[in-house]
């Protein structure tokens, strides 16, 4: 006699809400043989979305007085542009950095708001359409640390181009085995400090680039938590109710989370382009 189905476990729901659209199952949290297609598709869909929003404001934009969605665009240009100027002083440099740091906080946060859809929605239209029910499906990429630490790494590779551009390949050399501790006349301690030196550059940029990532994945993955859980448990809120109330209180606690979790959001992409353009300054200064 076939078993009969049953409905998932808590920790099942979890655990299958947690799992990549991947093309091998993963044995570890990091692991390089692996592609989350889901992280990858809907990172490439948000950034399309953002990108028609900026066309769609340059397409309106008019000499007169602004409209609510241009106003909005333009004090969100503004700020940025007046963060990389505080940061950046090259103005050279700006030209790239500024779109740069503008890209970056957009569409991070565009990729933090899909956290906001219901947890269930499209894992389900997924499974519909794969006609899979067992199909995998997140649809968070900056709770995937194969994200944030992609873009940490490409915001480390951004500070060795403009540390060489700036300074000459010579100059960086130079800095890597002179600070933060300087140098000596005497040949011994000389190179002393240099390893010295160059190990602490090293630490200094791996704890930079792992913290940039991990900050971001850290409080998306948190938050995705607390989703799952106010689904699955129905909102604590109701937890001691029964009946019809149930469905209103998780209605009630999503709510309220939904909105708190707006500020999450927006301030950790605040804040991953602020430190973008902080580590991009370092790299423009001399020590």
């Amino acid at each position: 006699m076939a078993a009969e189905a049953h409905a998932p476990t808590a920790s099942e729901y979890i655990v299958h809400h947690l799992q990549h659209l991947q093309n091998i199952k993963q044995k570890s949290i990091i692991d390089m043989s692996v592609i989350n297609y889901d992280s990858v598709i809907v990172s490439v869909l948000v950034g399309f979305v953002g990108l028609f929003i900026f066309w769609l404001a340059a397409r309106k934009a008019t000499s007169g007085v602004p409209g609510r969605f241009q106003g909005a665009v333009e004090m969100m240009v503004e700020m940025v542009d007046n963060q990389a100027k505080a940061n950046i002083h090259n103005a050279e440099s700006r030209k790239f950095i500024a779109p740069l740091a503008l890209t970056v906080f957009v569409w991070i946060f565009l990729m933090n708001a899909m956290d906001l859809l219901p947890v269930d929605l499209l894992p389900l239209l997924w499974q519909g359409a794969t006609g899979d029910s067992h199909a995998y499906l997140r649809i968070v990429p900056t709770a995937d640390l194969s994200t944030t630490l992609g873009l940490s790494c490409a915001v480390l590779i951004l500070c060795f181009y403009y540390s060489i551009k700036i300074k000459g390949m010579g100059g960086w050399a130079h800095e890597l085995v002179t600070a933060p501790f300087g140098t000596s006349k005497n040949p011994v301690f000389a190179l002393i400090l240099g390893v010295v030196n160059l190990l602490m550059q090293i630490i200094e940029y791996v704890a930079k680039t792992v913290s940039h990532g991990m900050r971001l994945f850290g409080n998306m993955y948190a938050g995705e938590l607390v989703f799952m859980l106010i689904a699955l448990m129905g909102g604590a809120a109701a937890m001691s109710l029964s009946g019809a109330l149930l469905p209103l209180g998780h209605i009630i606690a999503g709510s309220i989370w939904a909105i708190f979790h707006i500020l999450i959001i927006t301030l950790q992409a605040f804040i991953f382009m602020m430190l973008t353009l902080i580590y991009l300054g370092q790299a423009h200064e001399s020590h």
